[in-house]
């Protein structure tokens, strides 16, 4: 029987062929200008992480206004190439799905932690060696996804999602201890920016439901401004533009001892990196190969981490954060957040406009983020739903790694009596809880089911090896 089907002869009848199906959602292009505008509502969501992780780099370290203009313009740069990366992915970088890629979280506390420790040349080294060897572990860490199943990656979000929430609580309450914390103004402007938000979503139907994130977001700002809350000196001032400057701590150190715990966390960085391509996946609906698609997206991680290392930025990683402004907006084309990734190159660029983003008040943008980070949450509890918890073996695994993963972030000080290293590895909540969860789920679903089949075709003393058959 031959392979190929042979063509029809001329003249024969031949049935109409049947339409093609369209692009998938996530593939499919809108009008550039709602695309834009739909854009627009990531960055200004997003826009408060890379401030407060540049700020906090500044506070820190102490370092000069100048320096300090110049890390915030490459944050945002660097966010936007990630962004770009991810969404339209180049080659095998990016796994085509709409994402945005942010500085912060554990690789700051890492990357600050170094620089204290080691000097900020070798901090930035310690970023570039960080790259490298996520590009040398990746072949490594592929051939593990499938000890990665809906189990694992569903408890994993989930720890995600609360990591995140207390994120967004932190920016409704400010520091702990600061002036002013948690003072009824901040809670009152984060719940009505809540409620905004709900209202919106309410009462709207089409382009206006799917914006009802950013017009919360501006509704409460609106209100801030009336009380008296909006720091409008932060947006006054200073140059029009502002370009990144490469090298700014000078020429990096490479000290691979210093490196150690930011290429350890790397790891985990990956396994974070696989429940967020998953459950984005998930999100918009697309079926994909995580052993295809989560390496593209380590990849586009490690790529942005390297470009950005030689800008003085911290590790940049994925951001599960865009993830509920998908679920919560159901624009799911990847071409939004590669409209957000142009955004932010745009803003690095326009000083003015990255200072009036910057003094929009924490409380009004925790208080969306609350919303976007809780969905985050959800579906982790879908994922979960699908994994069969039912089985005994099922609960146990998802129980201990919640509970392992939920208290560093629960009681943040409760390892601080161990050494430094340690300290920073177990801090890392998201990480350990991964790291349980694979763990487990190897345990009791690979090695224990083996070692069940070897004991029970093993010959015992009571039946003895069958002899030859006696013929009757």
């Amino acid at each position: 029987m031959s392979r190929f089907r042979s063509a029809p002869s001329r003249g024969a009848s031949t049935a109409p062929a049947s339409p093609s199906p369209g692009p998938h959602p996530v593939d499919q292009r809108r009008p550039l200008s709602r695309i834009v505008l739909f854009g627009v509502q990531h960055v200004l969501v997003m826009a408060a992480t890379p401030i407060s992780a540049i700020f906090l780099m500044s506070a820190t370290l102490r370092l000069d206004g100048h320096l300090t203009v110049d890390l915030l313009s490459a944050a945002f740069v660097l966010s936007g190439i990630g962004s770009l990366i991810q969404s339209l992915g180049p080659w095998k970088f990016g796994p085509r799905l709409p994402f945005v890629m942010l500085p912060g979280g554990a690789p700051l506390v890492l990357f600050l932690a170094i620089a204290q420790q080691h000097g900020l040349p070798t901090a930035a080294g310690a970023v570039l060696l960080t790259a490298v060897f996520t590009f040398l572990v990746l072949p490594v860490f592929a051939r593990l996804l499938r000890f990665f199943p809906p189990l694992v990656i569903g408890t994993m979000i989930v720890i995600v999602g609360v990591n995140l929430v207390k994120v967004g609580a932190q920016l409704v309450t400010g520091p702990s201890g600061a002036p002013g914390f948690a003072s009824p103004v901040r809670l009152g402007l984060a719940f009505a920016t809540i409620g905004f938000t709900v209202a919106f979503y309410w009462l709207f139907t089409g382009v206006l439901r799917q914006l009802a994130v950013m017009l919360g977001l501006l509704a409460g700002t609106l209100l801030a401004l009336a009380l008296g809350q909006v720091d409008l000196g932060r947006a006054a001032g200073g140059g029009l533009l502002s370009l990144p400057q490469p090298l700014p701590f000078g020429a990096p150190v490479f000290d691979l001892l210093a490196a150690l715990p930011l290429m350890l966390y790397s790891l985990a960085s990956m396994a974070e990196a696989t429940g967020q391509t998953v459950i984005n996946a998930e999100a918009v609906g697309k079926e994909i190969d995580p052993r295809r698609e989560v390496p593209r997206t380590v990849r586009g991680d490690a790529a942005t981490s390297l470009l950005g290392g030689l800008f003085g930025l911290p590790l940049m990683v994925t951001s599960g954060e865009n993830i509920g402004i998908v679920r919560i907006t159901g624009v799911r084309s990847r071409f939004v957040t590669a409209a957000a990734g142009a955004v932010l190159v745009v803003l690095g660029f326009l000083a003015p406009v990255t200072r009036a983003i910057g003094a929009v008040p924490s409380p009004v943008v925790g208080g969306t983020a609350l919303v976007v980070f809780a969905v985050v949450t959800v579906l982790g509890m879908q994922m979960l739903s699908r994994a069969d918890l039912e089985r005994h073996s099922h609960t146990i695994v998802c129980a201990v790694a919640l509970a392992v993963g939920l208290l560093p972030i629960l009681v943040p000080d409760i390892y601080r009596g161990f050494p430094s290293g340690v300290r920073i590895l177990l801090g890392s909540g998201v990480a350990v809880g991964a790291f349980a969860a694979a763990l487990l789920n190897v345990l009791f679903h690979h090695v224990r089911p083996r070692l069940t089949r070897t004991a029970a075709a093993a010959p015992t003393a009571e039946q003895p090896e069958p002899g030859p058959a006696r013929a009757f």
